[in-house]
């Protein structure tokens, strides 16, 4: 810290934004890797990263972007963390994930005391569930 930019280890960060549950995990993701920073590639979880700098990685499912804002002194409540970062992912792709749950939720109904389906009636409820693939 000789510029007297302040700065903070990758691992320590991503455990303070609570992106991941441990600081462990964060560690292993970390060393796997997976993340970049400015878009070169990180393998130590004892990089030091400051304001300003933007991180790819993978969270699950998805990969995400984030601009990293502020950084923490602390693992504090959600609304503290989510104001040590801002969120880069293009808009269409949430939107798109949200349609892509409303199509899985897909569910046959039946009438409370009806008893067990028949086999035709089983059949049909197999057609309309399966009827997207």
């Amino acid at each position: 810290m000789s510029d007297g930019e302040a700065k903070l280890r990758l691992d320590k960060w991503l455990w303070y934004a609570r992106f991941f549950k441990s600081r462990t995990l964060a560690s292993k993701v970390c060393e796997s890797g997976r993340i970049r920073i400015n878009s070169s590639v990180i393998a130590k979880a004892k990089v030091q990263i400051k304001p300003g700098d933007v991180l790819t990685f993978p969270q699950g499912k998805e990969v995400r972007v984030i601009k990293v804002v502020m950084l923490g002194e602390r693992r504090g409540p959600a609304s503290e963390a989510q104001g040590l970062y801002e969120d880069l992912a293009p808009p269409s792709l949430v939107r798109e994930q949200a349609k892509l749950d409303e199509k899985t939720v897909k569910m046959a109904v039946r009438e409370m005391g009806t008893g067990r389906p028949t086999k035709k009636e089983r059949r049909e409820m197999d057609r309309f569930l399966n009827s997207d693939e």
